[in-house]
């Protein structure tokens, strides 16, 4: 049986048969190719979030492919019980692109992100001291699992699932005063996204930063940065902390790393390493051949394609383009980020959710953030030209609604934004008009 060309019926099954912990929009996607998808009756799609920042080689990417395949046929899984030749390349790659010593890898952002709080504590116990405290900031995301859902600092995300972890503090994002506060002699860790994601793409001061890495030092407190959205190219360096000038002892990896195949790593110094001991930590499939020779395949594309620079050239038009919507749109309160990560802020003449449901209607493909924001992370292979069919259809989706700035409509997306995904037509009823039609890219001044 193959349901994967009938979008009734995978809606039906989905329903009635997964864990309902997701909203979707009225879309399955059956093929990807460079920047674009495409759904089960062929339309195209813009793909302007890249699977939340995961997909860096944009979909079908052939290195990544040819690497998976081969693996595949070779060794899908082997114990850690033995040595892995993907996963030692992978762990050299990555120590000899950052500050890091050693590697671990395991299968997504939280399992990093517990395995990063885990060796904090750790280092600290075998140092027979008596610190555990990890100090993070409010409205960071660190995952959903007990300790990365603790570490979190939203209360929405761990209130219905008390008591959680003991031994975190929560402190306002770039306020410095806070952090100097909320030290204590049992503090072990702080740990900051460098740009917090899931709140809005805010990105940290540089200062804020330095200040505190220099804290940590005079402290003695590990400083830990979690790069699972910023790590592997996606702000224009391979990882977020090079944009600062402040080296941390531990960051967390997973998204971009495996281009799609999930794999997630934690990077340390040798000292902080000594922080675990045989035994102490571990992953049935961390660290398997397949995941690893597709992050091997990654590595080797950014220097293969020069990505970085893309990332930098693409982004800089990006930000251009969009704050010139900005000055002539007065409901675009700001917009912020880094490389390839960018929230759009809007006033509350703008859900965030209804403007995602018009943009995807249109073929392109964002995440809505609480109620204002629009967030992008496309794959890092985007073009200018790609670029600029978005902000194009951003503007007329603006202009539309909004008028223009000297004449806003106030609540312009409030009747299209929903909590929950709109009924899903089968395609036979889908009217032609729902669609998605882009330019053709070729057909697309860059001005």
């Amino acid at each position: 049986m193959s349901i994967e060309n009938d979008l009734a019926l995978i809606s039906d099954f989905d329903k009635n048969y997964c864990l309902q912990v997701f909203a979707p929009l009225p879309v399955a996607f059956v093929k990807g190719k460079g920047s674009y998808l495409y759904d089960t009756q062929g339309a195209k799609y813009l793909d302007m979030i890249g699977g939340i920042a995961v997909n860096a080689l944009g979909h079908g990417n052939p290195k990544l492919v040819s690497a998976i395949s081969k693996q595949a046929k070779d060794l899908i899984h082997c114990s850690n019980y033995y040595y892995i030749p993907q996963r030692s390349e992978l762990a050299y790659r990555l120590c000899r692109a950052s500050f890091a010593d050693k590697a671990f890898f395991c299968n997504s952002g939280a399992e990093a992100n517990e395995a990063a709080i885990k060796l904090a504590r750790g280092y600290f116990h075998y140092k027979e001291q008596d610190r555990y405290e990890i100090i993070t900031a409010e409205k960071s995301f660190h995952g959903r699992t007990y300790g990365s859902m603790t570490a979190t600092g939203q209360e929405k995300f761990s209130k219905p699932f008390a008591p959680i972890v003991p031994g975190f503090k929560y402190v306002p994002y770039n306020d410095i005063d806070a952090i100097k506060m909320a030290v204590t002699s049992k503090t072990a860790a702080i740990m900051l996204e460098l740009i917090q994601g899931e709140s809005g793409v805010n990105p940290a001061d540089v200062e804020y930063i330095k200040a505190v890495k220099d804290i940590c030092t005079e402290k003695g407190i590990l400083l830990i940065f979690d790069e699972v959205q910023t790590g592997i190219g996606r702000t224009g360096k391979m990882f977020c902390y090079q944009n600062y000038g402040v080296t941390p002892d531990i960051i967390t990896l997973a998204k971009g790393l495996g281009g799609g195949v999930p794999i997630g790593a934690m990077l340390c110094t040798d000292e902080v390493a000594t922080g675990f001991k045989p035994g102490d930590h571990g992953s049935t499939f961390g660290g398997n051949p397949l995941a690893c020779a597709a992050g091997i395949a990654v590595m080797e594309y950014f220097g293969e394609a020069n990505l970085l620079d893309n990332v930098k050239l693409v982004s800089a038009f990006l930000f251009e383009k969009l704050n010139k919507l900005k000055n002539k749109y007065s409901c675009i309160k700001s917009v912020r980020g880094l490389g390839l990560l960018i929230g759009i802020e809007f006033d509350e003449s703008v859900i965030a959710s209804g403007l995602r449901e018009e943009l995807f209607r249109n073929g392109f493909l964002v995440s809505a953030i609480g109620r204002s924001v629009i967030r992008i992370a496309p794959p890092l292979i985007l073009t200018k030209s790609q670029a600029n069919q978005f902000v194009k259809a951003l503007d007329s989706l603006l202009s539309t609604r909004m008028g223009g700035k000297s004449n806003p409509i106030l609540n312009a997306f409030k009747n299209i934004g929903r909590k929950e995904a709109p009924a899903i037509k089968t395609p036979a009823a889908a009217p032609e008009e729902t669609k998605p039609a882009l330019p053709a890219p070729e057909e697309d001044g860059l001005d």
